[in-house]
C-alpha cells in the first residue's frame, strides 16, 4: 500500500483550514507546553502572557482540528505541566540539573510575572495544574473526554529542586468527538505478566525519553506515539498531527502505513522532517519512501478515505 505525507508551513489555524471536512482518521500531537520554551517564532503558542490565553489558544486549534477529523476520529494530545514562579519576567531555573530549559530566555517572560500569575489566583511555586486546564476547556468545547494516560518516563530529566519529587511523567488526553468511534484495542495489545495471551494496554505506559540530534529540542519518541496511531487510525487513513515539528508523527504513520499532515509554523523544524521521518523508517526497519515537497498554505488534495468501519471486525470503545 502506497502512502505519502504533506507539510504545510504557517500558522496551524490558517493551513488547517485547507484541509476538508472529516478527512483525517486520528490526530495525535504535542503543542508546545506553556511557558516551558522559546521556538523562534512570533505567532508561536506557548508564550502567552497568561495561562488562560494559552489554554484558550490550544482549543482555537483544537476546533479546527474538530472540523477536520472525522465523525468516528480520536485526538491524542501529550501535555505538559509547569509551576508558576514569582521572578519579575525571569524564568526560573525550575526544569533541569543545570538551570534553565533549554531556549527558553531568561529574562524578558511576562507570563512569569508576579502580578500576571496573581490575577489567576497562581501562587509562588505552585504546579498550575495546565494540563487538566485545558482537558476541562476541551469538554467545554463539546469534546469527550475519554481517558487520561500516563506517560512514565524511566529516564526523566533530572531537576534542581529539594523539596519536592522530580518529575517523572506527563499526561497524554484521549478525545472523540461522539462516544462511539474507531479504536483498534487489539492492536496495542502487550504481554501478559505471566506470559501468556495478550492484553489490553493498561492506562500506563512506561517508555523512555529518546533523544535524535537536531535543531528540534522537543521531539515524541517514536514508541509513544505508535499505539496511539494503530489504535486511532485504520490501514492506509490519514494522521494528523496540527505542531508537526520535525516529524515524529507522521514517520511513524509511515512506518505503520498511514498517511500523515502535518502543519509547522517554523519553516526551519520543517526542513528536518525528511531526515527524521527516513531515521523512523530505519527504526522500525520499513523501506524509506520518496520525500514531496514541504507546502506553504494552499488548498491541498484529498487522500483517498473512503473507508467504511463496517469492514474492521473491531471493538468501540465503552
Amino acid at each position: 500500500m502506497s502512502v505519502d505525507y504533506r507539510v504545510l508551513i504557517g500558522d496551524c489555524l490558517d493551513t488547517l483550514k485547507t484541509l476538508p471536512e472529516q478527512s483525517v482518521h486520528t490526530c495525535v500531537t504535542s503543542p508546545p507546553y506553556f511557558g516551558l520554551r522559546d521556538y523562534g517564532h512570533e505567532w508561536q503558542i506557548g508564550l502567552e502572557q497568561r495561562a488562560p490565553e494559552y489554554v484558550s489558544n490550544l482549543v482555537s486549534v483544537f476546533s479546527e482540528v474538530r472540523r477536520v477529523l472525522r465523525n468516528d476520529g480520536t485526538l491524542m494530545v501529550n501535555i505538559g505541566d509547569t509551576f508558576a514562579g514569582y521572578k519579575d519576567g525571569k524564568f526560573p531555573p525550575q526544569s533541569t540539573s543545570n538551570g534553565n530549559q533549554r531556549s527558553m530566555p531568561v529574562s524578558g517572560a511576562p507570563h512569569r510575572n508576579k502580578k500576571l500569575l496573581q490575577l489567576d489566583g497562581y501562587k509562588d511555586k505552585e504546579l498550575m495544574g495546565i494540563p487538566w486546564r485545558f482537558a476541562f476547556a476541551m469538554q467545554d468545547a463539546g469534546w469527550y473526554l475519554r481517558q487520561e494516560i500516563i506517560w512514565s518516563k524511566p529516564n526523566y530529566t533530572p531537576e534542581k529542586v529539594k523539596d519536592r519529587c522530580v518529575r517523572s511523567h506527563e499526561k497524554i488526553f484521549l478525545f472523540t468527538k461522539r462516544p462511539r468511534y474507531f479504536f483498534d484495542g487489539d492492536a496495542i495489545k502487550v504481554p501478559s505478566e505471566s506470559g501468556g495471551e495478550l492484553k489490553l494496554r493498561p492506562d500506563v505506559w512506561r517508555i523512555p525519553v529518546s533523544s535524535w540530534r537536531s535543531a528540534h529540542f522537543a521531539t515524541f519518541p517514536p514508541d509513544l506515539i505508535q499505539p496511539c496511531i494503530l489504535a486511532g487510525c485504520p490501514e492506509g487513513g490519514t494522521v494528523l498531527d496540527p505542531f508537526g515539528g520535525s516529524g515524529t508523527t507522521a514517520g511513524v504513520a509511515l512506518a505503520h502505513g498511514r498517511n500523515a499532515v502535518l502543519c509547522e509554523l517554523n519553516p526551519e523544524y520543517a526542513e528536518l522532517v525528511p531526515e527524521r521521518i527516513d531515521w523512523i523508517t530505519d527504526y522500525y526497519k520499513v523501506p524509506r519512501i520518496e520525500h514531496p515537497r514541504h507546502e506553504a498554505p494552499a488548498e491541498i488534495d484529498d487522500f483517498d478515505l473512503d473507508l467504511d468501519l463496517d469492514d474492521f471486525d473491531l471493538e468501540f470503545g465503552t
